[in-house]
């Protein structure tokens, strides 16, 4: 029997990448209702806020990747933290990661 092991830091990564990835994405409205779902309704409201960070951004500098990168980190602990305290949740948030295109 072979077992995998899933490397829950690497998922969180991938999962932040990937969140930012949709919050300034046509795909944002199908992938919130996702994490809205699979998540809760807080995270899909921090990522409304991370899509409003990521656009005022663009607007205000043309689109430096500060904070890009600082809401990469902010998602990266949440995510991080969320599948220490619920395991069970990382088969969502790697279904979530698969979602969105790798740009």
């Amino acid at each position: 029997m072979t077992r995998t092991v899933i490397h829950q830091p690497r998922v969180a990564w991938d999962g932040a990448c990937a969140f930012v990835r949709a919050a300034g994405s046509p795909c944002y409205l199908v992938f919130a209702d996702y994490v809205r779902q699979w998540l809760g309704p807080d995270y899909r409201d921090d990522l409304a806020d991370t899509r409003d960070r990521l656009f005022d951004n663009l607007v205000r500098t043309g689109g430096d990747r500060y904070v890009s990168d600082v809401e990469a980190g902010k998602w990266r602990a949440r995510l991080e933290d969320l599948l220490r305290t619920r395991p069970e949740l990382i088969g969502s948030v790697m279904e979530l990661i698969a979602m969105v295109p790798r740009s």
